[in-house]
């Protein structure tokens, strides 16, 4: 990685782009330093000072850290990837969407211009939420003004991180949304690092447990980079054909079906979706419905785990199918005169791929559910401080390896355009 980061750095256009996107991430972590208005810093840090666990940690994880100190960007990119989910699914369900999806960079275009309307929505929603619950005894002079202000601060925050994320995408390097993440993870390392080394001087921490909490956190990362690398190489055909007095085709190549199609998107997707009922309950925080949420939705507790696990699987294989679609496949196999050896062209060929691809999806999925909930239970066994576990090792290891192959991929374009010119 560092090899590709130092030869990326040579190139000028490459290096723009990484210097772009390193601009908008300190963009990101300057917001992160502006409270909302009104807000009493001192009483907030004192009550998130033991509230590192359940929702309350998931909601902190997904914003960056924002959320614990209720800056301007606490709201983070949870609504636009609701809204994103919510998109995606409505495609399934009316066809007119579908087919705006297919109709190429126009419908890409209007998909976009729904996604940003329907996170602006989410975001006033969670905002008011937010500002009118849980951090409503927070506020210096609470009252109308103070929650209006508070809403419309939370709002702009997340549509600005909406516009810096399509940014980077469009300008820089890597996936703009799960790289603030992964910047609002790297950012936290430092203090709990710190924190773990002074409660293992003074006592609090055994130094078996920290070595325990170490050896697991490397067999995660080797297990993720495993399953993240890991593809079956379906062997492709193509028959000789003659065009004029030339000859073509007769190579033999392969379709690869990564193990985890789907990334880091179906952990992020699962916690939004967690995230979801904590949000409601914040408009009636001495509600029956909130304590049943507080009591149910622990991190620690079974029912959590269970469903995180379940929401896991699912979005794995929803986004696989989205993002791969055998009968497109075989139909471009067999307009280009390819095929798979031992199997006829057309509907048994995207048969074969769409049970090929089931196959090796379930084992991606059941590893990917079972990394992100072990630390939930490692956690209190160790008893270390460290809060981010398998979530935020999944999300930082993924777009590690997502961001340096798209470096790669941007230089190996360069070298060929070189090459050509």
């Amino acid at each position: 990685m560092f090899s590709t980061l130092s030869n990326a750095w040579k190139i000028p256009d490459l290096k723009n782009r990484i210097l772009y996107t390193f601009l908008m991430i300190a963009i990101f972590r300057l917001g992160s330093a502006v409270p909302v208005p009104g807000i009493n810093s001192e009483a907030l840090a004192a009550a998130f000072s033991n509230s590192e666990d359940g929702l309350l940690g998931l909601f902190n994880l997904m914003s960056g850290g924002n959320f614990k100190t209720f800056t301007i960007f606490a709201l983070g990119i949870s609504p636009y990837i609701t809204a994103s989910i919510i998109l995606n699914l409505l495609q399934i369900a009316f066809p007119s969407l579908e087919a705006l999806a297919r109709e190429g960079e126009v419908g890409r275009k209007k998909i976009v211009q729904y996604t940003r309307y329907l996170t602006v929505a989410l975001a006033l929603i969670q905002g008011v939420g937010f500002s009118l619950g849980y951090f409503q005894r927070f506020f210096t002079n609470p009252g109308l003004w103070s929650t209006a202000l508070a809403v419309l601060t939370l709002t702009a925050g997340t549509a600005f991180l909406m516009y810096l994320g399509e940014k980077i995408t469009e300008n820089g390097i890597g996936n703009g949304i799960s790289l603030f993440i992964f910047a609002g993870i790297i950012a936290r390392i430092p203090s709990a690092t710190f924190a773990t080394i002074t409660n293992l001087r003074i006592g609090q921490v055994n130094p078996i447990s920290l070595i325990i909490f170490c050896v697991i956190a490397v067999i995660i990362i080797m297990g993720v980079i495993f399953i993240q690398q890991g593809q079956r190489k379906v062997p492709v055909q193509y028959a000789k054909r003659m065009v004029g007095r030339k000859m073509y085709g007769g190579q033999t190549t392969h379709i690869p079906l990564k193990v985890n199609q789907a990334g880091v998107i179906p952990v992020i997707f699962a916690i939004s979706i967690l995230m979801f009922p904590m949000t409601i309950a914040q408009f009636f925080p001495s509600s029956g419905f909130a304590i049943f949420i507080g009591k149910w939705l622990s991190s620690t507790s079974v029912a959590y785990n269970v469903l995180y696990a379940l929401l896991i699987i699912f979005f794995t294989y929803f986004y696989t199918n989205i993002t791969f679609n055998p009968i497109d496949v075989a139909d471009r196999l067999k307009t280009n005169g390819g095929f798979i050896p031992g199997i006829r062209p057309g509907r048994p060929t995207a048969d074969f791929l769409r049970k090929s691809l089931n196959r090796i999806t379930i084992v991606g999925a059941i590893f990917l559910a079972a990394i992100a909930i072990l630390p939930n239970f490692m956690g209190a066994l160790t008893n270390t401080n460290f809060s981010f576990g398998g979530t935020s090792l999944l999300i930082v290891v993924s777009v590690s390896l997502e961001t340096t192959k798209q470096i790669e991929a941007q230089m190996m374009m360069r070298h060929y355009e070189g090459f050509l010119s």
